[in-house]
This record gives structure tokens, C-alpha cells and sequence, in this order.
């Protein structure tokens, strides 16, 4: 089942994304992320949060249109992002697209990339979604689905990435080490497709520039 979940970037709109938007078996609103969904004339099937940053009106038009609402209190150990990706997974989702994950505070910023990490969604096909560039957890081997000339990052997340051979960039690697705190893997290329990274220790964040 695909599953769109969309959180509250202060930036994002959902217009240029509606034909992908129509797709989704699911679609969430991350709280606030309801209130780009509502501009577009879109309702989402489910809103996940505790609603601090989805305005009233928006909320009730969305429960008024037959969509789920699923609140929960503003002391809470988990984002609204969080909750929204874990109430997809319980619901079946193999494969998740996140949009408005970026954009705004840097620290939502940092997390929203760090629940990619998320053990729940391990085995699932689930991105960080933008116009023009896509990020995702690259574990084991990955294939990157890209077009010659277009822009691939590989950084290492929680840790160093060891074994890191890449088929298909200009700059190849064979069995390298990718650190946290080095910049090595930013700003590849691919040259050769179908391209692929295989990590025998730890995780990359693929981030694929589309068109770059």
C-alpha cells in the first residue's frame, strides 16, 4: 500500500505535488501539514497530532469531509511525524513518500531525517520527498533510480559507514569508510546507470538531485 504522509514545513504547498497526492492508498496529514492539503482543496483519509499548529476551521472542514482524526496530547515523547509514520505502518504501508519534511526549524529538520532510521520502517520503500530531490536510507545494497548527470550525496548517518562500494557515480568507491563528520560522499554524479551503493556496516542517507 503507498502512503503519502505530509508534515508542516512553513514553506510547502501541495499543488505541485496534487497528481502524486492522488495516488496515495493513504493519505496522513501531520497535523500542520493538514493546513497545505486544505489550500490545495484536498482532504486527507486520516490527521495525526495534537492540532497545536493545524488551524480550527481546517480541522473541522477535514472531520465535517469524513476524514479520521487522531488526537493525541501535546505531552508526547514523539512527534506528530513520527506518530503519523507509525500509524501507516500499522495500517500496512509498504512504501511511504514524506512531504514537507524540511524546510523551517532545524531541528525538526535533523529529526525528521533521523526517523528514517525508524526500526519500524525498516524493509519499507519510504522517502523524504521535495521538488527536485528525493532523500532516503540506503542500508545493505540500494539501487538509485537516476538519470545520467544527475547529483547523488551519500552521507553517513548514526555513525560511520563502512564498506561503501558504489556502482555507476563518477567517483567510485570500493569497500570505503564514510564518516559523520567528513564530507567525502557529497556531490557525486551518476554517470552509468543503473546505479547502486552497497554498505556493508551502517547507513547512508542517499539524497538524489533530480535534473542536477
Amino acid at each position: 500500500m503507498y502512503a503519502i504522509v505530509v508534515a508542516n514545513a512553513p514553506t510547502f504547498t501541495a499543488a505541485p505535488f496534487r497528481d502524486l497526492l492522488a495516488r496515495a492508498d493513504l493519505l496522513i496529514a501531520a497535523d500542520g501539514g493538514g493546513n497545505a492539503l486544505h489550500e490545495a482543496a484536498l482532504t486527507p483519509h486520516v490527521v495525526v497530532g495534537d492540532f497545536d499548529s493545524l488551524r480550527p476551521a481546517v480541522l473541522a472542514a477535514f472531520a465535517a469531509a469524513g476524514a479520521t482524526v487522531i488526537r493525541f496530547p501535546p505531552e508526547k515523547d514523539e512527534t506528530d511525524l513520527e506518530l503519523a509514520l507509525l500509524y501507516a505502518v500499522e495500517r500496512g504501508a509498504t512504501q511511504i513518500d514524506v512531504l514537507g519534511a524540511l524546510g523551517g526549524r532545524w531541528d525538526q529538520g535533523l529529526s525528521n531525517v533521523a526517523l528514517l532510521a525508524l526500526p519500524e520502517l525498516a524493509g519499507l520503500r519510504v522517502r523524504l520527498l521535495d521538488q527536485g530531490q528525493e532523500a532516503y536510507l540506503a542500508r545493505g545494497v540500494t539501487s538509485i533510480a537516476g538519470a545520467v548527470g544527475e547529483t547523488v550525496s551519500l552521507l553517513p548517518v548514526g555513525g560511520p559507514a563502512r564498506g561503501v562500494t558504489t556502482r555507476g557515480l563518477r567517483y567510485p568507491l570500493a569497500g570505503a569508510e564514510l564518516r559523520f563528520e567528513r564530507s567525502r560522499g557529497v556531490s557525486n554524479v551518476i554517470v552509468t546507470p543503473p546505479t547502486q551503493v552497497q554498505v556493508e556496516e551502517g547507513m547512508l542517507l542517499v539524497v538524489h538531485l533530480f535534473g542536477a
